[in-house]
């Protein structure tokens, strides 16, 4: 098959998202599939990747407001209907629902060209965090009539697919996520590293890994981990990510050790050097980091809906809380403080989760669906 991945995140940009998209499409190509990426332009230097099996086609890319660090992509149906009648691809994939992705909707339909998108990023849930909680309803209403205008929407956990259905979204299929267990394992852990958060190797440590913004109700996690501190004096927290909300957290936390944006080996060896993970966030998808986190060898302190509800077992590989349920979510905070010597047993169920949660599994799942689609 050749398919046509239209997004308006793909790395070097950093998120969830981007890594989900970029474990697809290097899947699919190991699988003898070709892949196109269309995405935005990242930068003046930014230029169109070619590889064996995968190449990228870029549109003009400018700033999301209000999310620093990604951009949206602005390009005329026309343009896209000139390159895919000169690379003419099996399917269109659209990853993302702002402007490049509508006009991939329409290039496509002009074209006869099998669409299918898939819903990643609660963006409509995001409203009452960037000022534009009144619009929900019609963001919603925008999302749901982008993603009908395809013949699948894929939606990365069971929770999600039953919130969207109620919604009047159509034709709804599961893409989980997988976990990269040779990035992500314990024998990262760095006492070097340690050292530099003032740790050491008996101070325990909470981490937090994600954008420092509103929308990930760190005000909570920050509650939560005082409120273990208060029964583990010697307890430190750090933060690893970037965001709008960091100066604020700095100037009321200065004892937190904030350690900015960090990828690949360099990231998993934060996560593994750390013994315990904290994630108050109410508006995933899926959690790609709660899964890392475990796979690092981390038991997890999160909400139980999407990737914790899924794979965190409640006291034995971390601590879950009544979705959206603050009094909750501390209450758990204070259960797992004072389960601090079963930590690194929890850490080790955690990680035994993990090994089970294959990427392979998903991208065959995916691939079987798509060719459901072309021969419907």
């Amino acid at each position: 098959m050749k398919i046509s991945l239209v997004t308006e995140t793909y790395p070097p940009e950093v998120n969830g998202v981007a890594m989900t998209l970029e474990h697809l499409v290097h899947g699919l190509v190991a699988r003898g599939h070709s892949m196109e990426v269309v995405r935005p332009r990242q930068g003046k230097g930014d230029v169109a990747a070619q590889s064996a099996g995968m190449s990228e086609f870029l549109s003009i890319g400018l700033p999301l407001p209000g999310y620093s660090g990604l951009h949206f992509g602005i390009i005329r149906a026309g343009k896209l209907v000139k390159h895919w009648r000169e690379h003419r691809p099996d399917l269109v994939h659209v990853a993302t629902e702002g402007p490049l992705g509508w006009a991939a909707i329409r290039a496509a339909k002009k074209l006869g060209i099998a669409t299918v998108s898939s819903f990643h990023t609660n963006f409509h849930s995001y409203g009452q965090h960037y000022g534009y909680g009144m619009l929900i309803r019609t963001a919603l209403s925008w999302l749901r009539y982008i993603h009908n205008s395809t013949r699948l929407t894929f939606a990365p956990s069971p929770d999600v697919v039953q919130t969207l259905e109620k919604e009047g979204f159509r034709n709804m299929r599961l893409l989980g996520r997988g976990v990269d267990t040779e990035l992500f394992d314990p024998s990262r852990r760095s006492e070097e590293l340690r050292k530099s958060w003032g740790a050491g190797p008996e101070t325990p440590v909470a981490v937090y890994v994600g954008r420092l913004a509103g929308e990930k109700n760190l005000p909570v996690a920050v509650q939560a981990f005082k409120t273990m501190r208060s029964k583990i004096p010697e307890l430190r927290f750090v933060l690893v990510g970037d965001g709008p909300s960091r100066a604020t957290l700095e100037k009321e936390n200065p004892e937190f050790h904030f350690a900015g944006m960090r990828r690949g080996e360099d990231l998993a060896t934060h996560y593994a050097s750390a013994d315990l993970f904290i994630f108050a966030s109410v508006t995933e998808t899926f959690g790609n980091v709660v899964t890392e986190a475990m796979a690092s060898g981390l038991p997890a302190l999160a909400y139980d809906y999407a990737a914790p509800a899924k794979y965190i077992v409640n006291g034995e590989s971390g601590r879950l809380a009544a979705y959206g349920d603050t009094e909750a979510f501390i209450a758990a905070a204070g259960i797992m403080a004072q389960e601090q010597a079963h930590w690194a047993e929890m850490g080790r169920n955690a990680r035994k989760t993990a090994e089970g949660i294959s990427w392979d599994a998903v991208i065959d799942g995916y691939a079987e669906d798509i060719r459901k689609v072309l021969n419907a």
